[in-house]
This record gives structure tokens, C-alpha cells and sequence, in this order.
């Protein structure tokens, strides 16, 4: 049986540091998954994580596609760089791939049950939530098509909530 997203499993520990793989799922892999995936790789770096490989992936998105430009604008203001991305669809390889999914909106932990994965998948706030602090909202809104200020919020918000999901994975995770 899925577990439901709001309450998420662990991960089991990487067995002598095997790779740990992360995967961020949004619908289109232009925006809210590419702009986690960054955030995440530069955390993971300054953690010295290089046993854990992150990706991005969408629901509905066509492979190749390239990233949103408010997604590549709000990176860049942070330093970090989007433009060579290209969308991945999310296929049953993929998802298979990773050890642990999260997901910006409940209808992507549906289309992850759906591909077997709903055991490793779980909302990204609600997974975030694991860790004491703030409120967080339920799902991380898509900023596409919105101004940049919409972009710069949602990238803010995934920044907090990759920080939380990385606190929540430590005792698994760090060496």
C-alpha cells in the first residue's frame, strides 16, 4: 500500500555510500523541479554530498523542452545557472532511478502512484514539514507564466524547503 504524502517514509541509509538519488517532479520540468534540482545540487556541494545525485523531472512536459526564462532569471539572481536545462519527461525509468521523489503538487504523487514509485514519493512540503519551523504551504504554486516577482517567491520557497528536506535526510545521509 502508497503511504499517503503527508505522512512520508525515510529513506533507508546508502549501504557504504552508495548514491542516494533525488528526484524533484513538477508538471512541465520548466520551472519549480529545474529551479529545486539547482538549489539542491549547490546544498548537496556545500554539504560535501557527493554520494547523493539529484535530477528534475515533469508529469507533462515533452523531453528537450528548455527552462522558462522567469525559472532561469530567478536562479541566476541567486547565482546559480539554468540555462542549458532541458525537460525530462517522467517515465517509469526515471522514477525507478530515484530513491526518493518529491513532488511540488499532490496530482504529481497521483501520476508517481500510478508509475509504482508511490512508496518513495511524497510531497515536498509535506516532507519539508518533518522538520520544526515554519508553516509551509501544501503544495509549491506554478509560477508559469506569472512576473518574475511570482518566479523569485516560488524559488525562495523551494530554497527553504530543500534546506529543511536536507536537515530531515542528514542522519541518513552524512557521512
Amino acid at each position: 500500500m502508497d503511504h499517503r504524502p503527508d505522512e512520508p517514509t525515510e529513506p533507508e541509509a546508502p549501504q557504504d555510500k552508495r548514491r542516494f538519488n533525488l528526484l524533484f517532479v513538477c508538471t512541465g520540468n520548466t520551472c519549480r523541479s529545474p529551479m529545486a534540482e539547482v538549489i539542491a545540487r549547490r546544498a548537496l556541494a556545500e554539504r560535501g554530498w557527493s554520494h547523493v545525485e539529484v535530477r528534475s523531472a515533469g508529469v507533462g512536459g515533452w523531453d528537450g523542452s528548455g527552462p522558462s526564462g522567469g525559472a532561469v532569471r530567478a536562479a541566476a539572481r541567486s547565482g546559480l545557472d539554468l540555462s542549458a536545462h532541458e525537460a525530462t519527461y517522467l517515465s517509469p525509468e526515471v522514477a525507478e532511478w530515484a530513491d526518493l521523489i518529491l513532488t511540488m503538487s499532490p496530482s504529481h504523487v497521483v501520476r508517481l502512484a500510478e508509475l509504482g514509485a508511490g512508496e518513495r514519493t511524497a510531497l515536498l512540503p509535506a516532507y519539508a514539514a518533518a522538520v520544526d519551523g515554519p508553516e509551509l504551504p501544501a503544495a509549491v504554486s506554478d509560477p508559469i507564466g506569472g512576473p518574475d516577482e511570482e518566479y523569485f517567491a516560488t524559488f525562495d520557497l523551494l530554497g527553504h524547503l530543500i534546506h529543511r528536506v536536507l536537515q530531515r535526510l542528514e542522519p541518513v545521509l552524512s557521512e
